[in-house]
């Protein structure tokens, strides 16, 4: 694989609105509607976005948060998603290549999507915990990737969210939303320090012990990354 840097990207966006097509593939739609469903009902507090891209997923995302920060790592796409949420004074575009500070320090929902396997695994960590220190408990953590590899990724996208997931430190209910033969959304519910699971856990997911996959139960299933558990 040859990492695409941020000078790659920003050239893609500089020219072409939608270099991906994400606004009008059918199968974009389809994950963008299962990552609006890992939303949860109603309309959300503090939203925050991460790698927003053109602002294909951002429109969609606005009119269910009262304030909804979609960041953008590059200056062209930070230009189009200004240009997708024209109108909607709650929602702003922010130039922010991550790991780096977030634009607030709580959010109730983050969104992470088509992002990390951009990064390298030590700036993946750091983005993990930054993410799971601005999101309040009982917060959601809405992920949206490929599982399986293409030429431009700094890493092997398979079983990456639950890297991701791990790196936090931090213990969560998780849902699969919806799964494809390319991608997987996934709902993540911040679970408190001594706060059980909400719904029985499918599989205690031990990543430092084995690689088992959790069990799934249809299109969905649960598992909790605890901090016991990466201690064993």
């Amino acid at each position: 694989m040859r990492p695409i840097t941020l000078d790659g990207f920003d050239a893609k966006f500089a020219g072409n609105d939608d270099p991906w097509a994400t606004f009008t593939d059918r199968n974009e739609a389809l994950k963008r509607r299962a990552i609006l469903h890992a939303l949860g009902s109603g309309v959300k507090g503090r939203v925050l976005e991460l790698a927003a891209g053109n602002g294909s997923n951002s429109v969609d995302i606005a009119p269910r948060a009262l304030r909804l920060d979609a960041t953008e790592a590059t200056s062209s796409g930070t230009a189009l998603v200004a240009k997708a949420l024209a109108g909607r004074p709650r929602a702003r575009a922010t130039r922010l290549a991550v790991p780096a500070r977030l634009p607030r320090t709580c959010y109730d929902v983050i969104v992470v999507a088509e992002v990390i396997y951009y990064l390298t695994a030590r700036n993946m960590a750091q983005t993990a915990r930054d993410v799971a220190a601005a999101l309040r408990r009982g917060g959601t953590l809405v992920l949206a990737h490929h599982h399986v590899d293409y030429p431009d990724f700094a890493q092997h996208a398979a079983h990456l969210q639950r890297a991701f997931l791990t790196a936090t430190r931090r213990r969560w209910q998780v849902r699969v939303l919806r799964r494809t033969g390319r991608w997987t959304v996934f709902a993540c519910r911040l679970l408190g320090a001594q706060e059980p699971a909400a719904t029985p856990v499918s599989e205690a997911w031990r990543p430092d012990v084995s690689r088992r996959p959790a069990k799934a139960i249809g299109e969905r299933y649960s598992f909790v990354v605890s901090r016991a558990i990466l201690r064993r």
